[in-house]
């Protein structure tokens, strides 16, 4: 400023110099005439400006009211723009929002010799930008408010995952039933799905949404827009993830819950995380593009802005399972999260491929390990804890034990995991290519289960075997300890060979296990029938005392026997037909051999049971409910 007036009174004493001169001279020369001539051109040169600036300027001031008259009466209004009819009302507001910011960069590119009409303007206009700026702040969030769209569950696919509980005492078996339930998991849960893109908000106020972003970036309002942008879908987010009870939880937290709210916690999180990664986020991304595409930097950084805290959140839950205890009622649903986080690893990569967005990436593959980690410790750490699972308390009846059932079944769930149990047993790293079952099949997997998988298998069957070895020598009976191993080795063999199983252990092992139960049937009946059928057998040439004799000891070893043995239980109806028929053939054909030899001495009064009682009683044997026989004598 100080520099302008000095060169103001240069001019000045310039020009009293010049008037001085001239007054003392009565002729001039062409050359001062040629320079006073241009002097007089410049003059009237700046004199011509500065009217066509005036003009300007007040043709400027003309639009800058009314511009501002229109945006001020709809700014006025209680209402929101949007909310006061057809969207014409909207590209009204914005195009004399935009007149503003014409009339802001005509006014800033006029001379530098601002007076002070010209800063009056440059202010007011800029006063009605900033509040027209906060306007639109508040429009952009009731359209998006007004037409989001309601995002469903369409899209959701797994399976359960059914508690197997282990108490204090014991592990607890699942009931059969149930565990086929398991089994049979939904067909499509290895299934690659397509992705979807679903229409956040309804597609007809895009193009608005966007037309005011690009208004407020060519204002330099970037910063403004971007913040009501991400604050709206970041709550939008959480909102959309409430419904999957999926708030904010410490690690603390779920490490305390108990089992069945935890089990119910984690099903409700495979939802949320395949719909948020697979669904959800590459919609709002797609939105984001659409409105912000033209800056991508920017698009990409309100991406991950909006949607990091909902993806850390399902990631913490995720991370405070796979560090919770090793019991394996929790290797299924490790496996699920395991299983569900690979084959979503592409669209994760895809998302947050843009390195300010990569944190997510690490965070993703640790949990992946992580939790991959957890139920490989699980799976090999389940024979020690069949080994420990002993008991001083011989099982009542003598049939499949609940170790037994919950091992097999157990099998039975792993079967369907086989991909996923081989690529953890081989410590394979999960790559960027679309999850474990496409690595595995471009491994050229065939339809056997991999060795490391089998023996395995193969190892906690022996052990569970051991264990019931030892359980089989609580029982004081002999022949009760023979068919205790019958039923529990035969239940292992029956399920292997009916499951996918089968191909894993292989028929040799099949094999030799069958041989194993049948020796155990076999060794039944010598234990319980040889000593019974020594009383009815070699009485060719007894006398009648020896033959009575020989009848009251028969029934009363039948009598013993049938007392204990009918409280006994063959679960399998098969496995129990089988076993009473061989009886069956031995005793009462032995029997009724000798009591046709009986009656050609003795009377029908000695024989205490017919042919066909015997017959009839051992009818009732291994049903798992004692009787006693009360039958008097024939008079």
């Amino acid at each position: 400023m100080d520099d302008d007036k000095s060169e103001e009174q240069h001019v000045i004493a310039a020009a009293h110099h010049l008037v001085k001169a001239l007054k003392v001279r009565t002729s001039l020369s062409n050359e001062v005439r040629r320079t006073l001539a241009d002097l007089d051109i410049h003059l009237a040169a700046m004199t011509e400006a500065k009217e066509d600036e005036t003009t300007s300027l007040r043709e400027i001031e003309g639009r800058f009211k009314s511009a501002q008259a229109k945006i001020m009466t709809l700014q006025s209004n209680c209402l929101k723009i949007w909310d006061t009819g057809p969207s014409d009302k909207l590209l009204e507001y914005l195009q004399n929002v935009e007149e503003i910011q014409n009339i802001i960069v005509s006014l800033e590119s006029m001379m530098p010799n601002k007076n002070r009409k010209q800063n009056r303007l440059t202010n007011q206009a800029h006063s009605v930008l900033q509040i027209a700026m906060i306007r639109l702040q508040e429009e952009v969030i009731n359209i998006l408010a007004q037409s989001k769209q309601c995002f469903g569950h369409a899209y959701v696919s797994f399976h359960s995952c059914e508690e197997i509980a282990v108490d204090e005492e014991t592990m607890v078996s699942i009931e059969d039933d149930s565990v086929e339930a398991i089994s049979c998991l939904d067909s499509s849960r290895s299934e690659s799905e397509e992705g979807i893109i679903m229409d956040l908000v309804h597609p007809g106020v895009v193009p608005h949404i966007k037309s005011i972003a690009d208004l407020m970036f060519t204002s330099h309002y970037v910063q403004e827009f971007c913040q009501v942008f991400i604050r709206f879908w970041k709550d939008a987010l959480h909102e959309y993830l409430r419904l999957f009870w999926m708030q904010q939880i410490s690690i603390e937290d779920v490490l305390r819950m108990d089992w069945s709210c935890l089990n119910c916690r984690i099903k409700k999180w495979r939802q949320a995380t395949k719909n948020v990664i697979a669904f959800y986020l590459p919609s709002e991304k797609n939105l984001f593009d659409q409105i912000l595409g033209e800056f991508e930097s920017v698009s990409s950084t309100c991406f991950i802005e909006a949607s990091k805290d909902a993806m850390m959140c399902l990631l913490n839950f995720g991370q405070a399972v796979a560090i919770g205890p090793l019991q394996p009622e929790r290797l299924f649903c490790l496996l699920d999260m395991y299983e569900l986080l690979s084959g979503l690893c592409q669209d994760v990569d895809a998302l947050f491929c843009e390195s300010h967005g990569n944190f997510i990436q690490v965070e993703y593959h640790e949990l992946l390990k992580n939790l991959g980690d957890s139920a490989k410790s699980i799976f090999l750490g389940l024979g020690n804890r069949i080994a420990s699972n002993t008991s001083t308390t011989p099982f009542q009846g003598g049939g499949v034990h609940p170790l037994t059932k919950y091992v097999i079944n157990y099998f039975m769930l792993l079967s369907e995991y086989y991909v996923t149990l081989r690529f953890l047993l081989e410590d394979r790293v999960v790559e960027n290519s679309g999850g474990v079952v496409d690595a595995l099949v471009r491994l050229d997997i065939s339809s056997e289960f991999p060795c490391p998988l089998a023996l395995h298998l193969k190892s906690i069957a022996s052990m569970l075997e051991s264990n019931l070895e030892h359980r089989s020598n609580l029982y004081k009976d002999d022949s009760l300890k023979h068919i205790f191993l019958m039923n529990n080795i035969h239940y292992m063999v029956q399920k292997i060979k009916k499951s996918k199983l089968r191909t894993c252990f292989g028929d040799e092992w099949i094999k030799e296990h069958i041989v194993k139960y049948v020796q155990h049937e076999k060794s039944y009946e010598r234990k319980t029938w040889n000593s019974i059928l020594s009383l009815i057998t070699g009485y060719e040439k007894s006398g009648k005392a020896v033959l009575k004799e020989r009848c009251r000891n028969f029934s009363i070893a039948f009598e013993d026997v049938y007392k204990n043995q009918t409280g006994w239980i063959i679960p399998d109806i098969e496995l129990r037909d089988d076993l009473n028929i061989s009886i069956a053939l031995r005793v009462v054909h032995a029997y009724r051999t000798f009591v046709g030899q009986v009656r050609k001495s003795l009377s029908d009064k000695h024989i205490k049971y017919t042919e066909e009682d015997v017959e009839q009683y051992l009818l009732d044997f291994f049903q798992g409910s004692a009787k006693s026989l009360n039958h008097h004598w024939r008079r």
